[in-house]
């Protein structure tokens, strides 16, 4: 291994101070330009400005391509949530000189456990899943090709797993708080309990505000809203909220689509929101003209996620020491208008 040179070995050489060197190679005053001349004629011969010029090369952050997957059951009708994941990641890594190259991942492929095109061509350095795929596809993945891989917005049982994830527990718990401050006592929960693990972390959270506030088993009031099996929302109407005798003050819902939902079946059935019911939402992100009430709700930073998410499998990539296992990013409660203080 070639000897490093120090600003000490070119004073040695010259018979100078360290200090001259210094001023000398810097072009700072205080040194003739005939001693400024020689000292850098010196260090060239030492190899010292090639030295320096490769340690800014090795410095800089090497550029990467990196595959995104997404189900295609999450790019829906609208410009949906995970397509916005999707841009804050290419805009991280982008930051950080690297690419991102997207892949849909149909139903049949994921049931068939095809091996995604980016990767089997070699086209990616690592991998990004934005929204859950089966266990089974994720474990195809990690067995048919050595690439790093980080999950976005899930987690899976698999504890070696790296995974970034929003506080949904803690998140859902500030939201039922937030009605609880506001004179709300009777308060319902709408989402699939197990439809995901965001659902479930946020449905705990909202147990967890109503146990402290003194509530008891028989005060969880849940009203699905998807499918189980298939994850396909049902439509407002389709939604079975308790009747008038058993109607809560406010709803704390998983989703500000499931909330605009919400909004609309309330009305439909004569109440008015926030006048009559509360509703509040989680992510803080809904496509224009799905709700004419802006909703009170949970942010998910997506763009502190996406820099994380890139972080992690650029060095996995290039072998460097990380944060390994589950992160988890806060997000920040958003006050509007979708809430009465009664």
């Amino acid at each position: 291994m070639a000897k490093t040179i120090t600003l000490a070995d070119i004073a040695k050489r010259v018979g100078v101070s360290t200090v001259t060197v210094s001023k000398a190679l810097s072009g700072q005053k205080g040194v003739s330009e005939a001693m400024r001349k020689k000292i850098i004629e010196i260090a060239d011969d030492l190899g010292y400005h090639r030295q320096e010029r490769m340690k800014r090369v090795s410095a800089e952050p090497r550029s990467y391509n990196i595959g995104v997957l997404i189900s295609d059951f999450y790019l829906g009708k609208y410009e949906t949530f995970y397509s916005l994941f999707y841009q804050q990641v290419a805009a991280a890594a982008l930051a950080r000189g690297s690419f991102v190259l997207m892949e849909g991942i149909s139903s049949e492929e994921e049931k068939e456990c095809h091996v995604p095109k980016l990767v089997a061509e070699g086209k990616v350095d690592g991998v990004i899943v934005i929204g859950k795929l089966s266990e089974a596809y994720l474990a195809m993945l990690h067995k048919k090709k050595a690439l790093p891989i980080v999950y976005l917005d899930f987690s899976t049982n698999d504890s070696t797993a790296d995974a970034v994830i929003s506080n949904s527990y803690y998140g859902e718990y500030c939201v039922t708080n937030y009605l609880f401050e506001h004179g709300h006592r009777k308060i319902g929960f709408v989402g699939t309990v197990l439809a995901t693990e965001s659902i479930t972390d946020r449905y705990l959270g909202y147990t967890k505000s109503l146990m402290e506030h003194g509530g008891k088993p028989e005060d969880i009031i849940i009203v699905p809203d998807r499918d189980i099996e298939t994850g396909k929302m049902y439509p407002e109407l389709e939604m079975e909220f308790p009747d008038k005798k058993h109607m809560p003050t406010a709803f704390v819902c998983n989703c500000d689509l499931t909330a605009s939902y919400v909004v609309r079946r309330l009305r439909h059935d004569g109440y008015r929101v926030p006048e009559d019911i509360s509703v509040c939402g989680y992510d803080n992100y809904l496509f224009p003209g799905l709700c004419d009430i802006p909703l009170t709700t949970y942010e998910v930073d997506m763009k502190e996620m996406a820099k994380k998410a890139v972080s992690i499998v650029v060095h996995k990539i290039e072998g460097r020491p990380y944060h390994a296992g589950l992160s988890i990013v806060e997000g920040s409660l958003i006050e509007r208008e979708s809430v009465k203080t009664i």
